[in-house]
């Protein structure tokens, strides 16, 4: 039987390889860099098994002068970093996928602190993170030959290592060949210099070089952002963003689109819509013959086949989708299209980067734990004892939990005191822009719904004595958490429970998260005026993790909603105060039913356990769901990767 989806299952010829299908899992950070390979390659391997046909190894630094500093990346600096690219290798092709890695140099972005190199690009001054105080030196000819004889070493490298496709990486303001590129950083007046055909030379050699060294045995693909819409003199794709492709039109064997920097290319659904990069994109198809690679934060099979049959891409390309359904390709394959796990947009996967620890995902909490602690994202061991179990709450904890225990065989039933699931999720996802974070919500009841093992009540508050009165094995407290405000200052509960006020507000932020810039939008929009304070010396200082930050500010003085920083909350004038603070966890009911069934019988997950970001809540009720079946790496404990003592 056809299927309208078969067109992405069509293998795709890349030079000398072949991709089984079109879905392309593109690089991405991964948090565990060189130090923890075992994560990292279970996590990549999770997703050749889920069927995505190509997966790429994100970037990964060439040499000691490419040294990302807090970033943990990926390294090839010498041989010894080659095993354990073969087992990367080998555990991504043992699902039938291809295997590319991104070799890369950050050039005017790199630290080397850990080096203690000189950080080196096209031009002298500082490096691009103003705030760091350090300064690039200017490459010399000796010092271009330098790092054209390093991204040679480390091809020869990772052809050994047995990787399908060699990339050449000059994307997102992150490499040291798009730096050559910018007429913004590259101000020589050598032959790498000044004119158009100058500043490409690098790029262009570069890729000769890789081209070389891949002979006939590997692809060979660029990496190149197309357009830089967020700097006002960036390269524009119906600039030189259009000339590069066409010069270069028929080199590499394959071209990785994409727009930088990198608040541009991972957009969040609050800012924008599935697809938003195909403006920027649309013309590369008409330039070269070799097959084009481009993201969108991609979920719908109905547009990823109208992109493919409209000759606007011919793989599709998935970063923050394949994090949350690493098995979206085997989905649609099988029919299963509402099984996806859908993306929602969130960016708490970019906020990890930040940090420099592994991934974190609102919709699966499996992401960055398939080695630590032997979670899978589709496979829940079965129940050894089946049990019953009553789950008070039918938020994003609550739901998790359920499914969870579901899928192991057990009878799970969820009272939900509101007269809709999803709790934090269904008030949230009402205010603007964020309505796709319904699909925590939906993607779950929809699954409890397949079932009759599971039974969900809404309109169903439970005392203490009702639930003892039900007689589970077993009960699980998912009641959530409350804003707090003192009195008479208005909480975020009050806005998203419909009342709005009559006069000004005055939003005060201690938050620092999207909650008060997202409300400032919704009372400005409903026709009040309201103004944003905080402490802070930022606007939604945490939004700069998840790449939001400039569109909030940028929204917030399009509304005319005035900005307050450096603030403290004692200069508030008169007026309606909206108190964007904390939350206390709803555990009353906890210690009541605790007191009644006893402390083994009762656990407390999600929110009302601990209040957190969505993402925090979903993962709680997976994991308690996992201890509460035995896992013994649900807690404390887990996989750790140890670094050995060479003595």
């Amino acid at each position: 039987m056809t299927s309208p989806y078969d067109i992405l299952f069509e293998p795709v010829k890349i030079g000398p390889v072949t991709a089984p299908n079109r879905f392309y899992a593109v690089p991405h950070a991964t948090g565990h860099g060189w130090h923890e390979p075992n994560g990292s390659i279970a996590l990549r391997a999770t997703k050749a098994e889920g069927g995505w046909g190509t997966i790429i190894n994100p970037m990964t630094e060439i040499s000691a002068d490419a040294d990302m500093g807090n970033h943990p990346l990926d390294r090839l600096w010498d041989d010894a970093d080659i095993p354990r690219h073969v087992a990367n290798v080998q555990a991504i092709k043992s699902h039938g996928a291809l295997v590319g890695i991104e070799l890369a140099h950050g050039g005017m972005r790199a630290r080397n602190y850990h080096s203690g190199l000189p950080v080196k690009g096209p031009s002298g001054g500082h490096i691009l993170r103003p705030e760091i105080p350090m300064f690039t030196r200017k490459m010399d000819k000796s010092d271009i030959a330098e790092f054209r004889e390093n991204h040679k070493a480390a091809a020869r490298r990772a052809k050994q290592a047995g990787y399908d496709i060699l990339y050449v990486y000059a994307a997102h303001d992150l490499s040291l060949l798009s730096h050559f590129l910018s007429p913004n950083n590259n101000h020589r007046t050598d032959e790498y210099g000044g004119s158009f055909e100058n500043r490409i030379r690098l790029l262009r050699e570069t890729l000769e070089d890789t081209l070389e060294i891949a002979a006939t045995d590997c692809a060979v693909a660029v990496r190149f952002s197309v357009d830089e819409p967020d700097k006002a003199n960036g390269i524009r794709h119906t600039g030189e963003g259009r000339d590069v492709i066409e010069a270069l039109a028929e080199l590499p064997d394959l071209w990785d689109i994409n727009i930088a920097g990198w608040p541009s290319d991972s957009q969040t659904a609050r800012f924008a819509d599935e697809g938003y990069q195909l403006p920027f994109m649309d013309f590369v198809k008409s330039v070269t013959t070799k097959p084009v690679v481009g993201v969108g934060r991609y979920t719908s099979p109905d547009a990823m086949v109208s992109n493919i049959r409209k000759g606007r891409l011919d793989l599709i390309g998935g970063a923050r989708p394949s994090i949350a359904d690493p098995f979206l390709p085997n989905k649609i394959r099988d029919g299963k299209i509402e099984a996806i796990r859908e993306c929602i947009g969130c960016n708490v996967c970019v906020s990890m980067d930040a940090y420099g620890v592994p991934l974190r995902c609102t919709q699966n909490p499996t992401i960055a734990e398939e080695w630590r602690r032997n979670w899978h994202p589709e496979n829940i061991p079965t129940s050894k004892t089946l049990k019953s179990y009553l789950i008070v709450g039918a938020g994003p904890a609550g739901l998790e939990c359920a499914w969870t225990l579901l899928r192991a065989g057990n009878t799970v039933t969820i009272a939900e005191a509101r007269d809709v699931a999803g709790g934090r999720i269904t008030r949230e996802s009402a205010l603007p822009g964020l309505s796709s974070w319904a699909r925590v919500r939906d993607y779950r009841t929809y699954q409890l719904g397949q079932s009759s093992n599971a039974t969900l009540y809404l309109s169903s508050a439970l005392s203490a004595s009702d639930i003892a009165e039900f007689d589970a094995d077993h009960v699980i407290i998912a009641t959530g958490s409350s804003w707090v405000a003192e009195t008479p200052m208005l909480t975020p509960d009050d806005i998203m429970d419909g009342l709005l006020p009559t006069n000004s507000v005055q939003i005060y932020d201690d938050d620092h998260f999207y909650m008060a810039s997202v409300l400032a939008e919704h009372i400005a929009l409903a026709g009040l005026d309201v103004s944003y304070t905080t402490a802070q010396p930022v606007v939604a200082g945490w939004t700069d993790f998840t790449l939001e930050q400039d569109r909030i500010i940028a929204r917030l003085n399009a509304l005319n909603v005035p900005m307050h920083v450096n603030t403290p909350f004692s200069t508030l004038q008169s007026g309606t105060v909206l108190h964007v603070g904390h939350r206390a966890p709803n555990d009353s009911l906890f210690g009541e039913t605790r007191d009644l069934l006893g402390e083994e019988n009762v656990t407390l997950c999600g929110d009302a356990l601990v209040p957190g970001t969505i993402q925090a809540a979903v993962h709680s009720g997976h994991r308690i769901a996992r201890q509460l079946l035995g896992d013994p790496l649900a807690g404390n404990t887990v996989n750790r990767e140890v670094p050995q003592i060479l003595l």
